[in-house]
C-alpha cells in the first residue's frame, strides 16, 4: 500500500510518520525537503509513506507524488487558524487534479493537545470536506505528540488497503 502525507510545512507530517513507524515523537524536527520515503509494517500490511515538503515551493509536486497512491493522507494544524484558509484552497486544488480522481482522502486534524485546537466538526467545516463528493473522506483529530488517536488513523488505513486489493 502506498500513502502520500501532505499539508501545509509544520502541520505535523513527518512527526506522524515517525509515531506510525517507531511510536516515537521528537519535539525537534526540522522541515522536509523536498520528501522522504519510509515503510512501516502494521501486521501483514507494508505501508510505502510518501512525506512530502509542505512549503509553498514544494506544493506543485504533490500531484505527481499522489497519482498512485491507495490514500493521500492530508495532515492540518488543528490549532493554526491563520493557515486554515491556505490548507483548504491547496486541499481542494489537489483534490480537482483529473490524475488523482476517486482517491480517497483522510485528512488528520494534528495537534489537539494544543490550546484552542479547532474539533472534528470545526475542521470538517473549515476545510469545506463536505462538498468534496467524488471520493472517500474521513477526518480524524490526533495528537502525534501523545500518540492520541494515531491507533484509530493506522488502522483506517490498514482497513483501506485491504478493501483495495
Amino acid at each position: 500500500m502506498e500513502l502520500s502525507l501532505i499539508g501545509l510545512q509544520n502541520a505535523g507530517k513527518t512527526s506522524l510518520v515517525n509515531v506510525i513507524a517507531t511510536g516515537g515523537y521528537s519535539e525537534d524536527m526540522i522541515p522536509t525537503v523536498g520528501f522522504n520515503m519510509r515503510k512501516v509494517t502494521k501486521g501483514n500490511v507494508t505501508i510505502k509513506l510518501w512525506d512530502l515538503g509542505g512549503q509553498p515551493r514544494f506544493r506543485s509536486m504533490w500531484e505527481r507524488y499522489c497519482r498512485a497512491v491507495s490514500v493521500i493522507v492530508y495532515v492540518v494544524d488543528a490549532a493554526d487558524y491563520d493557515n486554515l484558509p491556505v490548507s483548504k484552497s491547496e486541499l481542494h486544488d489537489l483534490l480537482s487534479k483529473p490524475s488523482l480522481n476517486g482517491i480517497p482522502v483522510l485528512v488528520v486534524g494534528n495537534k489537539i493537545d494544543k490550546p484552542g485546537a479547532l474539533s472534528e466538526q470545526e475542521l470538517t467545516e473549515q476545510m469545506g470536506l463536505k462538498s468534496i463528493t467524488n471520493r472517500d473522506v474521513c477526518c480524524f483529530m490526533a495528537s502525534c505528540k501523545n500518540s492520541t488517536n494515531i491507533d484509530t488513523v493506522v488502522d483506517w488505513l490498514v482497513k483501506h488497503s485491504k478493501s483495495m486489493n
